[in-house]
């Protein structure tokens, strides 16, 4: 974690494998993003899918088939500029490697979707707490049981990040997070994990557990690890993606992208 870095600079560690780790709390103040590449016949599915799911996947960039430099982030190439990558093969999990140039093929879409990464240092700011920070761990994610709108073939459940705080600063919370609708915007739900569909805490679907104090409720944010599992739900010949917490830091502005 290093928050004054700059999203270039950082970019620069990660081509070459000098940074590796989750991206959480790092290069403060710039929008990070979810990524997904796909094959082109796929494409428009999975972008009807993302514009009816805009909260857990809003779009921030959508290249055109076999390019890797997006528009947010000159310069950059989204093969090497990610510390992790999931690689998926007929929507089974393949492996984890640290570049795709191996993998991407010149007909593959790259999408570039908010996280809700990008609006922590407003919580920061509001002095609000981010537990996966505090203890140096990857957000916690869960899946919850309210399913998207399909599109084609492509479907998923809704994923969620978790962090939590007393009610107060929950509401707090909602309040700064409100205006970021790019990186998902207000929580989806706050307290009781079993109305979501949440039995255990403690054992997220990716991420780390994290500590809850007492006097404190979980406080569940959409999160775009919910565009990963709709890509894999149609058995494609292959699809690519960030690991979870290991996400593409581009050189917009949290504050240029919210809602006044």
């Amino acid at each position: 974690m290093n928050p004054d870095i700059s999203p270039k600079e950082l970019r620069q560690l990660i081509r070459y494998r000098n940074w590796t780790t989750p991206t959480s709390g790092s290069a403060t103040g710039y929008l990070q993003a979810n990524l997904v590449m796909l094959p082109v016949e796929a494409a428009f599915n999975f972008l009807l899918f993302c514009v009816r799911n805009p909260k857990p996947c809003p779009i921030l960039d959508v290249l055109e088939p076999g390019q890797v430099e997006p528009i947010i982030a000159p310069g950059a190439d989204l093969r090497s500029d990610l510390p992790r990558y999931k690689i998926f093969e007929n929507g089974q999990y393949q492996t984890d490697v640290e570049d795709v140039s191996d993998y991407f093929a010149d007909d593959m879409v790259s999408f570039l979707l908010g996280c809700s990464f990008s609006f922590e240092n407003a919580m920061l700011a509001a002095g609000l707490p981010i537990r996966n920070m505090e203890e140096n761990k990857n957000v916690s994610m869960y899946i919850t049981n309210r399913k998207c709108i399909p599109a084609g073939p492509i479907s998923a459940n809704l994923v969620v990040t978790m962090r939590p705080m007393t009610p107060r600063q929950a509401i707090r919370a909602t309040q700064v997070t409100t205006r970021f609708h790019l990186t998902h915007g207000a929580p989806v739900h706050l307290g009781d994990p079993a109305e979501i569909g949440i039995s255990d805490l403690d054992r997220p679907d990716f991420g780390d557990p994290v500590s809850i104090h007492g006097g404190e409720i979980p406080v569940f944010w959409a999160c775009g690890v919910t565009s990963q599992l709709a890509a894999t739900s149609a058995p494609l010949s292959r699809v690519i993606t960030h690991a979870p917490g290991h996400m593409f830091v581009s050189d917009l502005k949290d504050e240029d992208l919210t809602i006044l």
